[in-house]
C-alpha cells in the first residue's frame, strides 16, 4: 500500500466538499458534540475498537462530573473501516455535517495522513492517540501517543544494551513502518548495528511462511516488528511454528499491546519485548482507577493498553483546554493547550506548545504468560517530544524526504 493513495484520496474528498462553507463547532445550548473516528471493522478493528471504548469511558466520566463548561458531551461515532479514503470522508462529515467541536480518531499513519488535509482545510481539531513515526506536526492535530524519541529510539537503545546488534526489520506496507525503518537504519548505522533484512507485507496479510523462513535463516539477534493489525496474529503463530523462540530471537514490537496479545494468543508471543509508554500493570494511582473503571464498564476479562489510554487521555486533555479557554472555539482551545499537565494512568502528561505532542515516559516491557506486560525499564521521567529528531545528529536529513 503506497502513501500516495490516502493523500490523493483526501484531496479528492476536499475537492468534492470545497463548495460548502467552513463549519464552526455547534451544539444545542446544553450539549457539545464530539467525533470518534476509528476502524470498527476491517483489519485494524482488532486494535481500534478498544480505543473508541476508552474514549467513550472518558466522555461518560466527564459527563458524570458535570460535563465541560456545564454542558454534556455527546459522542458521534463513525467507522473508518480500515480504509484511508473513508477516514477522510468521515472526518469531513463529522466537521461539516455533524459540526462536532473536535474529533478523536485514527490509528495508522495512513489514516492520519488522509485526515490531516481535511482538518487543516476546515481548521478543525484532531486528537490522534497512537504512537507513530514522527517527522510531522500540524497546527490542527494534537498527538497524544508517542513520537519516535519516546518509543522507537528507547526500544533500539534497549536492544543495544542487551547486546542485540544484528536486526531484521518486518513491517506492514504503509507509511509508519517504512518511515520508522528509515529511522531505525540511520540509528543502526550510527550505533554499530547491522540490518540483515527488511520485509513488508500488506495490511491484513496472513501468509508468513516465506517471510518467517527468511527471518529464521538470517539468524538475527532480534527482530524489530512494525506490523499492524491482525497480521500480527498470523506472523507470531507462524514464527513459533518455525521453532523461533523469544529467548533466542526476541521480536520487539511497537504496535502490539495487551489487546493484540489476546488476539495473537499469549502462547505465541509470551517472552517477547514491546516498547510503549503505558501498560495495564503501570503503577500509578490514576491507573488503578482507570483499569477498575474500564473493567467495570466493559467486562472483568478486558485489558487496557497504551493506545486506548492515550485516547482516554486525549478526551481529558481537550476538556481541560476547553475549560481553560472558556469556549470550544478551535483557535482559543489551541492557544490554551500548551503547558497543560495532567496526572494520567501512565503518569504525568504535558502538552508541548512547540509541536502539540506530549511529554511522555518511555517504557520497555516483556509479555508475560498471563497476557499482561511486565515493565523492565523506563526513562525515569517524561521525555520532551522531538518528532523531527533535532536532538540526534545521525537523523539529520531524514525529515527532508517526508
Amino acid at each position: 500500500m503506497r502513501v500516495s493513495r490516502p493523500l490523493v484520496s483526501a484531496m479528492l474528498v476536499l475537492a468534492l466538499a470545497a463548495c460548502g462553507s467552513d463549519s464552526q463547532p455547534a451544539a444545542s445550548s446544553n450539549e457539545i458534540k464530539v467525533g470518534l473516528l476509528h476502524s470498527l471493522s476491517g483489519t485494524m478493528a482488532i486494535s481500534e475498537v478498544t480505543v473508541r471504548d476508552a474514549e467513550l469511558l472518558a466522555i461518560e466520566e466527564i459527563n458524570k462530573a458535570g460535563g465541560v463548561l456545564g454542558k454534556k458531551l455527546v459522542p458521534v461515532v463513525e467507522d473508518g473501516a480500515s480504509d484511508w479514503p473513508t477516514f477522510a470522508e468521515k472526518a469531513t462529515k463529522l466537521i461539516r455535517q455533524d459540526k462536532v467541536a473536535t474529533v478523536f480518531g485514527g490509528w495508522t499513519s495512513a489514516s492520519r495522513k488522509a485526515m490531516l488535509p481535511v482538518f487543516e482545510r476546515y481548521k478543525a481539531l484532531l486528537w490522534y492517540p497512537v504512537q507513530y513515526e514522527g517527522l510531522e506536526s500540524s497546527p490542527y492535530i494534537f498527538y497524544t501517543g508517542a513520537t519516535t524519541n519516546q518509543q522507537i529510539i528507547p526500544g533500539l537503545d534497549y536492544l543495544k544494551e542487551q547486546g542485540k546488534k544484528r536486526l531484521f526489520l518486518v513491517g506492514s506496507d504503509y507509511v509508519f513502518p517504512r518511515t520508522a525503518n528509515k529511522i531505525i537504519k540511520a540509528y543502526a548505522a550510527a550505533n554499530g548495528m547491522e540490518i540483515l533484512g527488511e520485509e513488508y507485507t500488506p495490511l491484513g496479510h496472513t501468509e508468513y511462511s516465506t517471510l518467517v523462513n527468511k527471518v529464521v535463516q538470517a539468524k538475527p539477534d532480534a527482530v524489530f516488528n512494525t506490523l499492524n493489525g491482525d497480521s500480527n496474529v498470523a506472523f507470531f503463530k507462524q514464527l513459533k511454528s518455525a521453532g523461533a523462540t523469544a529467548e533466542a530471537m526476541p521480536v520487539l514490537s511497537v504496535s502490539v499491546a495487551e489487546e493484540e496479545v489476546t488476539g495473537i494468543g499469549v502462547d505465541n508471543i509470551a517472552g517477547h519485548p514491546v516498547a510503549w509508554n503505558y501498560y495495564q500493570t503501570t503503577e500509578t494511582p490514576a491507573n488503578e482507577a482507570f483499569v477498575k473503571a474500564y473493567k467495570a464498564k466493559y467486562g472483568a476479562n478486558k485489558v487496557t493498553s497504551d493506545p486506548m489510554e492515550a485516547g482516554y487521555n486525549a478526551v481529558y486533555l481537550w476538556a481541560e483546554a476547553v475549560k481553560k479557554a472558556g469556549t470550544t472555539e478551535v483557535e482559543a482551545v489551541k492557544k490554551s493547550a500548551p503547558g497543560i499537565a495532567l496526572e494520567r494512568p501512565e503518569g504525568l502528561v504535558t502538552i508541548d506548545g512547540e509541536n502539540q505532542h506530549m511529554y511522555k515516559t518511555a517504557r520497555i516491557g516483556i509479555i508475560q504468560p498471563d497476557g499482561l506486560i511486565k515493565q523492565v525499564w523506563d526513562s525515569g521521567e517524561p521525555i520532551k517530544p522531538d518528532p523531527y529528531l533535532k536532538g540526534y545528529p545521525w537523523a539529520a536529513g531524514l525529515a527532508a524526504g517526508q
